[in-house]
């Protein structure tokens, strides 16, 4: 059919080829956006259908063992989207999965207190990658449901000695006869870049720092770890350590001595039981049998109430139901004064930073927040950094005095790692609690600046040009970084340390000197932090809001509320999350192809090390406005 207006010029054939083309992938376009948008309502409207008819959960009857089998680090936050988590544990995907640590500790003490529950099962193999200040409080809360009567039975297939310290808790601890545990100490090494990126690829990286013992940019400019960094490392270490050791001595009614002597000898053991990893922790009293699986779900049948329908053959809850329940009990309208905290985990950085992150912008906003809430009291700072940007480190400090001037007193609770930038945003809080073997210090600053001449004389690239003065371009990393330039940053760097000693010195009570002597770049144990005045008391988190609490006159526990301050989810976030919690839910999510392919490619793998590092040196090079370098309080020390 010839649709040409009379009148008007005649279009070519090629011309009417490419419009009549375009009109058909218009058309395509829009047909494909429709049945995107209907099917989107369509499914909407299904999941509200299928949320509302999902019916309750199951009741928790007697004799019920609540099984925790955690996947994953223990965080203070999560670092994934709610809807991103709820839709890969709904698919059995646990790659990136983590376990809040306030959860963990939650299940726990109402455990305790739950006539239902009979006893608390450990399956331990794939909890990974936790500090040692966190294990311990973690053990410390299964120490109290021991206490209070309930059994804690612990079962693993191969288990190392971060997992044993949650199982040497436990009453009874049983191994697979295949399986293995050992203990072999605490070691700290890293990769040192200095031949690679000087005389393989000609890149010089300048380091600029105040302390000996500020050791975190060494790997960019030396070949091995330096004696003061060696040093240091093995002095907080063997604390860690020997704290480790009495911690499991303890539990399990042992000599610290013997296990350490038990490691020393670890060749000529393993020889005497022929190789057999399970039999030797039986013969060290490490674990108390060997049982595969199935048997000690046979065992605890036989103890507790057998279940066919459940996986092990026994009555059990899981960690995540149980916490499901705790948290539907929850009054989202609690007329209560309130103790906020505020988690800052994670590397500090300018601006907005995600969950698992802190921001300079974004968490000094929370503090913020919590001021202005005339329902909030006091305050909680939770504290898991190794530090990082001083200014982003500055903007934090500066709300946590800003909240004290409001009569809202502060408390900061040390997780794991609070170093460097990370004591830097502790250091004006009322009072500061850390585990014994929390890792904190590393007062000191450094910056790095990498120059490239060389490397790009390497493929015959060069820079040249003009400037109005002779520092014009100067901090240009293509050119040679000439003495003069390297004495204004060593000077602003030399500024920055004097900064952070002389507000630690302020915060502290201390002279500049005093602080001094236990600054200078070194990393201590919250124990031998405790004794050099840079923390005040060893206690958790609970330790530091029933504080806090009492400073604002609060009353005792109970006349108050907990709440976190955290930034929120989207709201089709936490209507998907809550979509996928549910049991019907999840079935869909599992049977769905469509989303079982979605989910392969969520997260993608984590980096290695040398990615990180180099990374890191990427990050320490970005410029800022109006200075020369970037000026970083960070500390390359956890475990």
């Amino acid at each position: 059919m010839n649709t040409a207006v009379p009148g008007s010029p005649r279009r070519g054939p090629i011309a009417e080829f490419f419009v009549g083309l375009w009109n058909v992938m218009n058309f395509t376009r829009r047909l494909i956006v429709n049945i995107i948008f209907f099917s989107l309502l369509l499914l909407f409207v299904v999941l509200v259908l299928i949320i509302a008819g999902a019916g309750g959960a199951k009741p928790l009857l007697d004799d019920t063992a609540l099984v925790i089998e955690p996947t994953g680090p223990l965080v203070e936050q999560f670092t994934a989207d709610p809807a991103e988590r709820a839709f890969k544990r709904a698919l059995g995907d646990h790659d990136g999965d983590e376990i809040q640590l306030r959860d963990m500790l939650r299940v726990l003490d109402a455990a305790k207190d739950d006539k239902r529950i009979e006893r608390v099962v450990l399956k331990l193999d794939r909890l990974d990658g936790s500090g040692m200040a966190s294990l311990r409080e973690v053990a410390d809360a299964l120490a109290r449901v021991k206490a209070s009567g309930k059994e804690v039975v612990a079962y693993s297939e191969m288990m190392d000695q971060k997992q044993y310290l949650l199982a040497a808790q436990a009453n009874e601890i049983y191994l697979d006869p295949m399986g293995g545990m050992m203990l072999e100490g605490l070691g700290r090494y890293r990769q040192y870049y200095r031949q690679g990126l000087q005389d393989k690829l000609g890149v010089d990286v300048h380091l600029f720092k105040v302390g000996e013992y500020k050791s975190a940019a060494e790997p960019y400019v030396l070949d091995a770890a330096s004696k003061e960094a060696k040093e240091a490392d093995l002095f907080w270490m063997n604390d860690v350590w020997q704290r480790y050791l009495g911690d499991i001595a303890k539990a399990r009614k042992l000599d610290a001595a013997k296990l350490a002597e038990g490691i020393d000898q670890l060749p000529a053991g393993i020889a005497d039981v022929q190789g057999d990893l399970a039999k030797y922790a039986v013969q060290q009293k490490l674990v108390d049998g060997l049982k595969t699986a199935e048997e000690v779900g046979d065992l605890l049948a036989e103890r507790g109430a057998a279940d066919g329908d459940a996986e092990d053959g026994y009555r059990q809850v899981s960690f995540d139901d149980y916490l499901t329940r705790l948290n539907a009990g929850i009054n989202p309208v609690d007329p209560r004064p309130q103790v906020a905290v505020v988690v800052a985990e994670g590397e500090i950085s300018g601006g907005e930073q995600p969950p698992g992150k802190i921001g300079g912008v974004s968490t000094a906003q929370l503090l913020r927040a919590a001021r202005d809430d005339d329902n909030v009291k006091a305050v909680v700072l939770r504290v898991d950094s190794p530090g990082g940007e001083v200014f982003a480190s500055e903007q934090i400090r500066r709300e946590i005095a800003e909240l004290k001037k409001a009569d809202k007193p502060v408390v900061v609770s040390m997780g794991d790692l609070a170093a460097s930038g990370g004591y830097w945003i502790s250091m004006n809080a009322d009072k500061i609690y850390a585990d014994e073997s929390t890792i904190t210090g590393s007062i000191g600053i450094f910056g790095l600046i990498p120059t490239f001449p060389r490397a790009l004389d390497k493929i015959g690239v060069h820079s040249d040009g003009v400037g109005t003065t002779r520092f014009a371009g100067a901090f240009d990393i293509t050119r040679e970084l000439q003495p003069e330039v390297g004495q204004v940053i060593q000077t602003v760097i030399d500024k920055g340390y004097r900064d952070f000693t002389g507000r630690v010195a302020t915060a502290r009570k201390r002279s500049v000197e005093q602080i001094d002597e236990v600054a200078r770049g070194r990393v201590w144990s919250g124990a031998q932090a405790k004794e050099r005045g840079l923390v005040d008391d060893f206690g958790g988190l609970q330790a530091a809001i029933t504080d806090v609490a009492q400073r604002a006159k609060l009353g005792m526990p109970g006349k108050y509320n907990v709440r976190y301050i955290e930034k929120s989810a989207p709201p089709f976030s936490q209507f998907f999350s809550t979509f996928a919690e549910s049991r019907i839910g999840a079935h869909w999510l599992r049977e769905s192809s469509f989303a079982q392919g979605l989910a392969q490619a969520l997260l993608p793998r984590a980096l290695s090390q040398t990615t990180q590092d180099l990374r890191f040196l990427q990050g320490a090079i970005e410029p800022t406005r109006g200075v020369p370098v970037k000026s970083l309080a960070y500390c390359f020390c956890g475990l």
